[in-house]
């Protein structure tokens, strides 16, 4: 599928709704961290929310600045922890939103051409990219942490299933 703008943006604007659909009614039970190693419900809204701040339009906006410095700063994969502490998950859905549909809103209004979606910028750890692979990564991130999720999730009835274990993929 080739990259258009239009249609990552088709997810990009569904990921609050999907993720508030899935966790913005459910108790705590479902959402608790279940051990320290795996990020939970909670710690991946986190982690989208920074990602909204830090992430994706900066990095956008210093690509078509094309500046001396086109070195993306580091992004602090673990930056969540400490941020949302003492928040509740709606307050988190509810930030990611309102973080989600500015982001959009800045995005639409670049109105990008195929001349600037192959400008480059330089990551930090990856060396050099281009708009287009960033804004695909913003797309697959979305799903990537998705499927995290879910599978967090159905990790919950992992033991309850009995028998049935074998035949779901997202338990094995």
């Amino acid at each position: 599928m080739k990259f258009q703008i239009e249609q990552a943006i088709e997810i990009l604007r569904q990921t609050p709704e999907a993720l508030n659909l899935l966790l913005g009614n459910l108790s705590d039970d479902w959402t608790e961290k279940e051990d320290s190693e795996n990020w939970n419900p909670f710690d991946i809204v986190g982690h989208f929310i920074h990602g909204e701040e830090t992430d994706w339009i900066p990095r956008a906006e210093m690509i078509l600045a094309q500046g001396e410095n086109r070195t993306f700063l580091p992004f602090d994969r673990f930056a969540q922890f400490e941020k949302s502490e003492g928040k509740s998950l709606s307050e988190l859905l509810e930030t990611f939103a309102g973080l989600r549909k500015e982001n959009l809103e800045k995005l639409q209004q670049m109105s990008l051409t195929e001349e600037q979606l192959k400008l480059k910028g330089i990551h930090p750890e990856l060396g050099e990219v281009n708009l287009e692979q960033l804004l695909s990564t913003w797309v697959v991130h979305d799903l990537t942490h998705l499927r995290q999720i879910v599978i967090v999730l159905a990790k919950k009835y992992s033991e309850n299933v009995g028998v049935w274990k074998e035949y779901l993929s997202i338990l094995q």
